[in-house]
């Protein structure tokens, strides 16, 4: 089984679109103002938005974006107006983080973990 896509529903699909274009995401399918779909530049997964009949309310899930020169990507997104929620910090779990929020408010980090991603040292064979 391998993650094909995650879709955020939002009553704010141009502005959402727009957030995960200057995240580095590129728009594959255009059907703004209701749909668009985008796709992460490193492997194959993909993120769609889709227009919300009712405004949403933010869910608890986060998503996740694995940068390979994390600080450098948070001071680009920074120029682009973006604002963090937390600056890039090492975690006890050996990865590097930073988080915003996407224009509905759902949580979005920004990482590097590299090996330890899928293979940290307390992995379960």
């Amino acid at each position: 089984m391998n993650l094909n896509q995650v879709t955020i529903y939002s009553s704010k699909t141009m502005e959402t679109v727009e957030f995960f274009q200057k995240l580095g995401l590129r728009l594959i399918v255009d059907s703004l103002p209701r749909y668009a779909r985008l796709e992460c530049t490193d492997g194959e997964a993909t993120l769609s938005v889709n227009v919300a009949d009712e405004k949403p309310v933010a869910s608890d899930v986060v998503i996740y974006f694995e940068c390979e020169d994390l600080d450098a990507e948070v001071e680009r997104l920074e120029r682009l107006g973006l604002e963090f929620a937390d600056e890039p910090e090492e975690k006890e779990w050996l990865w590097r983080e930073a988080y915003l929020n996407d224009p509905n408010g759902n949580s979005i980090c920004l990482f590097y973990a590299g090996e330890n991603r899928k293979n940290p040292p307390w992995r379960v064979e």
